[in-house]
């Protein structure tokens, strides 16, 4: 594996993002671990910088990220509350020398959803078991990224977002939404007392885990709230079919074959992947981090990835169904020269 490490280092890594149309100029992308230049139980494309990981490394990742994206991405301090940043108003109220220092005041801001009403602009939310909820009004160019933990959906960060987008001139009658990466209720063991609690707040979400005890399922709690707010039906885009397709794309792959070999975490990929019953939790796809997957592995420590949504620049309308969505092609290709 050292010689593999070295002879890596000596060619341009190209993370591999999976990428979602929520609207038309409006794009969600999941990074994934492959792609980038950390090691060892960051491997390979951590996006968090509060871990332990090299900065130096986790810097290159997030401008490689962002040069897929074809945008600076905006990030705040995640710290598992209700507060939702208002990204346009703390940026022009920053006084900063450069763009780079002003994204640099932004990351110290501590909230767990950001909201924006600029062209050009990318929001992101770390996840590494949590669920990220991605959201646009396309009709008025608002878009918005919630780090949805069990703790963030208690205090109610989904809902303070949505009323953050109103209060910017959304209507609840236009926003769309998907769900991104996150642990699913067949694996999210929690306990009896937690796992009640959160039932009582979320009817129906408490769970029995694989692991025979009691869990809680954070994506259905999330479809409640968004189903309480006014957006369902074809107004929230399932991510599902299309991680599905690039996780199984990509096990060909040989970075993503020796990353199963060797971090500990489980068997080879294809074992993996033939006990994967959901693409999108963090814990089964060997594509995601899993702060869980980790700690069964008896590891302290895991990267982080981003969900991202980016609105470019032009008149944005609501996509009728996923079905009928264009996106761009996306080369899951691992190096270049």
């Amino acid at each position: 594996m050292a010689e593999a490490e070295q002879a890596s280092m000596s060619v341009t890594r190209i993370p591999a993002l999976i990428p979602i149309a929520l609207a038309e100029g409006v794009t969600v992308h999941y990074t994934t671990r492959l792609g980038g230049r950390s090691r060892g139980d960051f491997a390979f494309c951590n996006l968090g910088s509060k871990g332990g990981d090299d900065l130096h490394l986790v810097a290159a990742n997030r401008r490689a990220v962002d040069d897929v994206v074809g945008a600076r991405t905006c990030l705040v301090s995640q710290v598992h509350s209700a507060i939702v940043a208002d990204v346009d108003s703390l940026l022009s109220g920053f006084e900063a020398d450069s763009e780079e220092s002003a994204a640099d005041m932004l990351y110290a801001t501590e909230a767990d959803a950001l909201f924006t009403a600029e062209e050009g602009r990318s929001l992101g939310v770390f996840t590494a078991d949590c669920l990220p909820v991605l959201l646009a009004d396309p009709q008025v160019g608002l878009i918005a990224a919630v780090h949805c933990g069990r703790r963030g959906l208690m205090k109610g960060v989904l809902e303070e977002s949505i009323s953050a987008l109103v209060a910017a001139g959304a209507s609840r009658s236009r926003i769309v939404a998907t769900l991104g990466p996150r642990i699913c209720g067949d694996c999210y063991e929690v306990g009896e007392e937690i796992a009640s609690d959160f039932d009582r707040r979320f009817p129906g979400t408490m769970t029995d885990t694989r692991f025979g005890g009691r869990g809680i399922d954070i994506a259905l709690a999330a479809l409640q709230i968004l189903t309480h707010e006014g957006i369902s039906g074809d107004r929230i885009v399932d991510s599902e079919p299309r991680v599905r397709a690039a996780t199984y794309y990509l096990e060909p792959d040989p970075e993503f074959q020796e990353l199963c070999r060797v971090d500990g975490e489980g068997e080879d990929l294809s074992t993996r992947l033939d006990r994967m019953d959901h693409p999108l939790c963090t814990l089964e796809n060997p594509l995601w981090f899993s702060h869980r997957r980790s700690a069964k592995a008896g590891k302290s420590r895991e990267g982080r990835m981003l969900a991202i949504v980016t609105r470019r620049s032009g008149r944005l309308e609501r996509v009728e169904s996923a079905e009928t969505v264009e996106v761009e092609s996306v080369e899951f290709e691992r190096f270049e020269s």
